[in-house]
């Protein structure tokens, strides 16, 4: 059966939150979470999460950057990994994820795994980031 781009993005951010709370590899938190989340894992998965992982110290270089006010270890791990993953989909994937896909994906992420003040804070460093983005264009 094939995922939907939404199951994709979300079993990423599975991965990723998941990531941060185990030193496992990523293959190996895709068997546990295949097991736990009754999600199957493809190759792309796996590699995405694994890239993402690899780059989490640019990625959280941007994120602490956009959020002036509130310093990168007071950021909530799961908005950390809703923001790790789409700042990568707008550097590194914008060819396959349009830019404003991916900032409407992360925030339903932030609707469905965080609070109401994790949305407005989602959405308004993605806000603030691709408005940088487009002043560079």
């Amino acid at each position: 059966m094939t995922m939907t781009r939404h199951e994709v993005r979300e079993a990423e951010f599975l991965l990723l939150f998941e990531k941060m709370f185990h030193d496992e590899s990523i293959s190996d938190l895709v068997t546990l979470h295949e097991a736990d989340y009754n999600y199957k894992c493809d190759e792309e998965i796996e590699k995405t999460a694994s890239e993402i992982i690899e780059k989490s110290a640019e990625l959280d270089g941007i994120i602490a950057r956009f959020s002036p006010k509130r310093g990168f270890e007071r950021i909530p791990k799961v908005n950390v990994a809703i923001l790790r993953l789409a700042i990568f989909e707008i550097l590194y994937r914008s060819d396959i994820v349009p830019r404003n896909a991916a900032v409407n994906e992360a925030v339903g992420l932030a609707r469905s795994y965080g609070l109401e003040p994790d949305i407005r804070f989602v959405n308004g460093v993605l806000g603030a980031f691709t408005r940088s983005l487009e002043e560079n264009e």
